[in-house]
């Protein structure tokens, strides 16, 4: 049981590095940041010497989004699929059944949302 949990001091060393490096590059930006001289052209929308005319941002359609959410559910599907592979032939000797209809079961559930996805018409654009 230690030597499991002694695998996992990497993947906790490594968020640790992670998180102090992200509040690490904040908190330099905010203390190197505020030192320069900023004048009020320079806190403009654009610097190319032009008034900003309307609105900062254009709406987009909310199709948009969904499509965005869409891909990034194949993707995490990808990713799942990648250690499955990977372990498939290890384990094939032992648990065959266990592994193949585990992951039966997972692209199912997938192609069940998947067909709920087209029947909503997510995918269409032009509505």
């Amino acid at each position: 049981m230690e030597s499991q949990i002694a695998e996992y001091i990497p993947v906790l060393m490594l968020g640790t590095v992670a998180t102090l490096f992200a509040f690490g590059t904040l908190l330099f930006s905010a203390l190197v940041g505020k030192k320069g001289y900023r004048s009020g052209i320079k806190d403009t929308a654009y610097e190319c010497g032009m008034l900003p005319d309307g609105k900062g941002s254009a709406r987009f359609s909310i199709k948009f989004y969904l499509v965005a959410m869409l891909f990034i559910l194949f993707d995490v599907e990808v990713v799942f699929l990648y250690p499955w592979a990977v372990v498939y032939k290890d384990m094939l000797t032992e648990h065959a059944h266990l592994i193949f209809g585990s992951m039966m079961v997972f692209l199912l559930l997938f192609l069940v949302g998947f067909v709920y996805e087209i029947k909503k018409e997510a995918f269409d654009w032009k509505s």
